[in-house]
């Protein structure tokens, strides 16, 4: 069988800045420009039976704005008449109104139970829609750059059952036979989950490819993947062989179909009644056996040495192994009680060790602890803990005060892992575990490769490229953002995230008006000295503020070398951030 193997992610020290000493705060005024849509966004608001936190991140936080990355600074959005619509700019003084490109042929607005429909741009001349009920198109396009050759044209359009949305998709040309492979996500229910939320995540992978007898697109594989939390990152390689995932619980491959019968007994072994129950005290312990109906004193051996048990019931083995630690057989006993259980008594030969478990190994049993236990472990923890502030700080244990953590100080109890698999094996082949390594956000840099995600290394964001080609070297660490890590964590209303692909700045907008701008450090013009050291400063970060003028909710952010995107109800924003040519 083969293991996964556990990789690390390798830090170039010479892209790291530890003589950073932070962001000015800019004033300079930002160029921002507004266009009036003709019909609002498409916007699909979460119903009442998408209640769980999975729910809010795949649907509820959604980007409405797709970037063309094969061409420049050219946006789409869907609006609620079921049209694409396509802003591509040439001149910032001159923009023309959004322009439609292509029109869904099923009425949205007849779908009470759809979601957010979605785009993703597979090529220079494929895209991948999906119109959120369920329905998933191939489109060929021409080249969109170009107004005479380019016209949208379904080349396949098929019911794939309950609605989804597109992750990411890639166009692959093998022996001269085109395929689209494409990676769709949906939240399903799970009858049979007794203790979670209810719901699972389920990517299905798609590959559809052109047959030459007729000239049509079909589908000619479709793997699952199921987890239990929607993932941060998830792309297919360019050669569509393998899968990489950052998540914070696993994915495994299922098959298509798969028996619920080997489910339905695992989940009634999960839910069995334990075979036993103890309890103890500094002095004892009470081991609590239920019996079987009709059962008598003839029907029961127990037999304990100072170190061992065994309990036989109608001649078959019950409990047998080593104890935890020893007893005093001579002064241990057992008897049957009037409600069908036996019980058993054992006296400790070591009087005040507390026993983590009864039989060294067996997980059968379940422990209870009895409520002056309970008060007599509070009680010593007691110094650790204070409803007060901060009561006496003076004291020799002090109570840890959290009003002394910063938001960045705080880390998931869950860490994220990084995961790549094989699509022949449909086995994972790479993990990463990202420890308190924060994921923030994803970006294209260069179309023809992976998406790069950018990760929180200490107080910086660390841009990461993907190479599936490099076995040995999977993950190129090709930028630092300096101490962005850290300032995100201050934003509480952040939405969105996003980076220019030449990592000039980075932005983040909230939910309503501001946008931050983070502009990475560029030469001055003027002389300029540290006060404090009074050496002479070569290079300025600085940070820039817009506020846009409307109370609508930003429901879409896309971020170009130029140019900041900015999408809500009604309205696109366009704030020109590096006027450079």
């Amino acid at each position: 069988m083969e293991v996964a193997a556990n990789c690390s992610l390798r830090v170039k020290r010479p892209l790291l800045d530890p003589r950073f000493e932070g962001y000015k705060l800019s004033l300079e005024p930002l160029p921002c420009y507004q266009l009036e849509l003709d019909a609002a966004v498409a916007e699909v608001k979460l119903r009442d039976d998408q209640y769980t936190l999975e729910h809010m991140h795949a649907f509820g936080m959604y980007n409405y704005l797709h970037c063309d990355s094969w061409y420049q600074d050219s946006v789409y959005y869907i609006d609620n008449l079921g049209r694409v619509m396509n802003l591509t700019v040439m001149l910032d003084t001159a923009l023309g109104k959004p322009r439609e490109v292509f029109r869904l042929p099923t009425d949205l607005t007849a779908y009470d139970s759809r979601l957010c429909a979605s785009i993703h741009f597979t090529s220079s001349t494929w895209v991948t829609l999906s119109d959120g009920t369920g329905r998933l198109y191939l489109i060929g396009t021409g080249e969109r750059g170009n107004s005479a050759s380019e016209k949208w044209e379904i080349m396949f359009n098929e019911e794939l059952g309950n609605p989804f949305i597109i992750i990411h998709s890639v166009s692959l040309l093998n022996a001269e036979k085109h395929s689209v492979t494409t990676l769709l996500l949906r939240i399903e229910k799970e009858e049979l989950d007794m203790k979670g939320s209810g719901f699972y995540v389920s990517l299905e992978w798609v590959t559809i490819r052109k047959n030459k007898d007729n000239d049509k697109y079909e589908i000619i594989k479709c793997d699952i993947l199921r987890g239990k939390s929607v993932p941060h990152y998830a792309a297919i390689e360019p050669d569509g062989k393998g899968l990489m995932i950052v998540s914070y619980k696993s994915f495994t491959f299922v098959h298509v179909g798969q028996d619920l019968e080997n489910k339905n007994e695992n989940m009634s072994e999960k839910i069995k009644e334990p075979l036993y129950y103890w309890q103890q005290t500094e002095d004892d312990l009470t081991v609590t056996i239920r019996l079987p109906e009709g059962s008598s004193k003839e029907d029961i051996q127990v037999q304990f040495v100072p170190d061992h048990i065994n309990i036989v019931l109608k001649d078959q083995k019950f409990l047998e192994g080593n104890l935890y630690s020893s007893i005093d057989q001579e002064s241990s006993t057992w008897i049957i009680k009037e409600n069908n259980c036996l019980e058993i008594f054992l006296i400790k030969k070591n009087e005040g060790l507390t026993w983590p478990e009864l039989v060294v190994g067996d997980k059968q049993g379940e422990f209870i602890r009895d409520s002056a236990q309970c008060a007599a472990i509070a009680e010593r923890l007691m110094h650790l803990t204070s409803e007060e502030l901060n009561p006496n700080p003076e004291k020799e244990k002090p109570p840890c005060n959290a009003q002394e953590l910063e938001e960045c100080d705080i880390f998931f109890e869950e860490s994220s892992s990084l995961c790549r698999f094989d699509g022949s094996t449909l086995k994972t082949t790479h993990v990463v575990n990202l420890g308190s390594n924060q994921y923030l956000f994803s970006v294209i840099v260069d179309p023809k490769e992976m998406p790069c995600f950018c990760l929180r290394h200490d107080v910086d964001a660390l841009l990461w490229q993907p190479h599936s080609s490099k076995q040995d070297d999977m993950w190129e660490h090709i930028a630092t953002f300096n101490a962005l890590g850290y300032v995100q964590a201050s934003k509480r209303d952040k939405k969105f995230f996003a980076c220019a692909p030449n990592y000039s700045y980075a932005a983040l907008c909230e939910c309503l008006r501001r946008v931050f701008i983070y502009r990475q450090p560029t030469p001055v013009s003027t002389v300029l000295y540290n006060r404090k050291e009074g050496r002479q400063v070569g290079q300025v970060a600085k940070q820039q503020v817009a506020s846009l003028e409307t109370n609508d909710p930003i429901l879409g952010f896309q971020a170009t070398n130029e140019r900041l995107f900015v999408l809500t109800t009604k309205n696109l924003f366009l704030i020109k951030v590096n006027t450079e040519n």
